[in-house]
């Protein structure tokens, strides 16, 4: 009888309503003992989740696909299975098989990270048919929250502010331009399912309205498997802060302060921080107060995220949309409050209760995440991908973390996000933090692919940056500050010079030493030799812009340089010496000393300096350009401007088309880039195929100019 009596009892405290929206939450979960888990994804977030649950004593299983056999995370896991093909849809994305996988390794539950199968209902569902845990909230809150038009409806009546905008069925261009007209532009397109910046367009002008709409559309199928969008008031000038909330199954609920992720690019976040700077306490007890009212709505369970669009200027704040799953920034809240959120997830997942109550929460210092990418930010920011052929991350302390799923050698794949690492720094204020990020910034040395990481130290160092003058159009509004045309110091010459001096003899003194011979060549100073040359001639290219440089070897170990018939002749010496995964070059100028790290690459030269990356390349000899030019002989062409799949090819031979007409669509790491016309001409080869995996600056259009 008492048994029966406390079984009701607990059926009642499981039970949540809000506004006529009943939750009944299972009590076959409760309490479950987990011990093993599956990730299901990949890189640095797989990684994250499988260091803590080491630190629990629970056991992990990895799946991979073709292309990450050898990866960190299949290295790191205690077990891991073949899941598939290299594209996500036949690999990372395939529900019965990872449900397949989780249940013949006797996994008692599922992790799926974020991105992938983390916001996906039915993949929820399968696993709670299947008896296996979802590590994440249950389907109802996701399909609620992953629906954006139900999810404004839902956040309007628990009393949270939304914007103005159409979320309705009726999606004929016809209705929706309607709609449009009387919302005004700019207008926001969003995809209803959307998240991560895909099938998101911004209309400015209603003459641009369907070429965006329908680019949204196709975007949002191939990511979501669902064209339908929704229409939104743009805000000129927003701020994108965001709020930490996390539940459990007995109807508990807190916030863990807020983010500011304004900075962006493509609408995907570059850095973040926490707090977001400038807020009173008053409004961050608003914005945390307001997100747990959302996740009380929908009968929240595990880790969220609700994101508000605020007006940098008056502040006033709207509800955007709840990410039902763990965040990629979530390392700066972690930093913020001493907590361990994957720790949390998975005690909530096994049915405990919240770790901390709300009183308990306290926010110390600020912390700063900037997400290193393999992309060309002077390049529009494009994706790219290929081999690390150097990696070496800064040294990691209590207030720095590095969280990655690649190492040197590794390939960042064109199937997936471009990602290499996030680095994640805390301090006792966000001028202490700005400071420790900028130098950990300096100490990232990455050779082999174009990355962001200059980008992110100019942008630390960016006055209205520092001042917390924040917003999401703050690269496109600084833009001309933040990429000044790069003067290229002739030190930085000298160096490069020096370098490769010291470079050649030591691959010189390394070569006639035989493998018996117990002297490492790398772990001795190395100097260059008076009887190497008499006077040597050097070219290089940075950039766009070439350079030389004229040296006369005067005396053991001492040259005169001078750089590009500018200046005095520079007195110049040096050492190069191997440490840890580099080599570090010590160089004398005119007697200033400086340090500085090299990696030699084929033809090119990487200088690490204290204050910038400089690569430095040495041309090939004009024969060779000859040659490789004399396959170019049409007038026109259509190149890829990074490595991608073939999506979409909108021309056939013989086509007239005219400059600024679309040939066709590469997609690279998730993401839809079209390739247009650069001039009028008729279409004379297609060199591409659909699914074409293409590389960078590949021929894809072949077209003669002139009609």
């Amino acid at each position: 009888m008492y048994r029966l009596k406390h079984l009701k009892s607990l059926i009642k405290k499981t039970t949540l309503t809000y506004e006529k929206r009943t939750f009944s939450i299972k009590l076959s979960n409760y309490n479950t003992k987990i011990d093993k888990i599956l990730i299901a994804n990949r890189g640095e977030i797989a990684c994250r989740i499988t260091r803590t649950a080491k630190k629990l004593g629970v056991k992990t299983v990895a799946v991979y696909s073709d292309v990450d056999k050898d990866s960190m995370h299949v290295e790191l896991a205690d077990e891991a299975y073949y899941i598939g093909p290299a594209p996500s849809t036949k690999s990372y994305l395939r529900q019965d098989k990872i449900i397949a996988i989780a249940k013949n390794a006797k996994c008692q539950a599922i992790h799926p990270g974020y991105g992938f199968l983390s916001e996906n209902t039915e993949f929820a569902e399968l696993c709670e048919k299947r008896n296996v845990i979802f590590i994440g909230p249950p389907a109802q809150a996701i399909k609620d929250m992953g629906i954006k038009s139900t999810s404004k409806s839902i956040m309007a009546k628990a009393g949270v502010p939304i914007i103005e905008g159409y979320h309705g069925e009726d999606q004929s261009n016809e209705t929706l331009l309607k709609v449009a007209q009387k919302i005004g532009f700019p207008l926001m397109i969003k995809a209803v399912r959307g998240g991560g910046g895909k099938g998101m367009r911004i209309a400015l002008k209603e003459v641009e309205f369907f070429q965006a709409l329908e680019s949204a559309r196709t975007e949002s199928q191939k990511s979501f498997g669902d064209s339908a969008v929704l229409l939104e008031q743009y805000v000129a000038e927003p701020r994108h802060v965001e709020v930490q909330i996390f539940a459990d199954r007995y109807g508990n609920a807190v916030h863990l302060f807020e983010r500011d992720c304004s900075i962006q690019r493509r609408h995907q976040k570059v850095i973040e921080e926490a707090p977001a700077p400038g807020l009173s306490e008053e409004l961050r007890a608003e914005l945390g107060i307001a997100a747990v009212k959302a996740a009380k709505a929908v009968g929240y369970v595990g880790a969220g995220t609700v994101e508000f669009i605020m007006d940098r200027h008056t502040q006033k704040f709207h509800f955007m949309e709840m990410n039902t799953r763990l965040q990629v920034e979530h390392p700066i809240t972690e930093a913020i409050t001493g907590t361990d959120l994957v720790e949390w997830q998975l005690k909530v997942a096994a049915g405990e209760k919240l770790p901390m109550k709300q009183e308990e929460i306290r926010l110390n210092g600020h912390a700063f995440e900037a997400r290193i990418y393999a992309e060309d930010p002077r390049g529009g920011f494009l994706p790219g991908a290929g081999k690390l052929i150097h990696l070496t991350p800064p040294s990691i302390a209590e207030n720095i973390r590095v969280e990655t799923g690649v190492r040197q050698n590794d390939e960042v794949s064109v199937h997936y996000d471009p990602m290499i690492a996030k680095l994640v720094v805390w301090g006792k204020d966000r001028n202490e933090a700005l400071n420790v990020i900028r130098s950990k910034l300096s100490e990232y040395d990455i050779a082999g692919l174009e990355t962001n990481v200059e980008f992110l130290k100019d942008l630390c160092l960016h006055p209205k940056f520092r001042n917390g003058e924040v917003h999401t159009g703050f690269i496109e509004e600084n833009y001309e500050s933040l990429f000044p045309k790069l003067q290229v110091p002739n030190r930085i010459l000298a160096e490069g010079a020096l370098g490769l001096i010291l470079y050649e003899e030591m691959s010189s003194l390394k070569n006639t030493i035989t493998t018996a011979d117990p002297v490492n060549p790398f772990v001795v100073e190395t100097r260059a030799r008076l009887n190497h040359f008499l006077n040597r001639h050097i070219d290089f290219h940075i950039g766009e812009e070439k350079h030389f440089v004229d040296i006369k070897y005067t005396e053991p170990d001492v040259y005169f340089m001078r750089t590009n018939d500018l200046g005095p002749w520079r007195i110049v010496s040096g050492t190069l010496r191997k440490q840890g995964n580099s080599l570090e070059l010590k160089s004398d100028i005119d007697g200033v000393i400086q340090k500085s790290r090299i990696v030699k690459v084929g033809n090119e030269i990487y200088l690490f300096t204290n204050d910038r990356k400089w690569r430095l390349t040495i041309p090939s000899p004009d024969y060779v350009k000859e040659l490789s030019d004399q396959d170019n002989t049409t007038s026109g062409s259509a190149v890829s401007p990074m490595p991608g799949i073939v999506d979409k090819i909108m021309v056939k031979r013989g086509d007239k088309v005219k400059a600024g007409d679309p040939l066709l669509v590469i997609v690279a790491m998730k993401m839809e880039h079209l390739i247009k016309a650069t001039s009028d001409g008729i279409i004379d080869d297609i060199l591409c195929k659909v699914g074409e995996n293409v590389g960078k600056n590949k021929l894809l259009v072949k077209f003669e100019s002139d009609f």
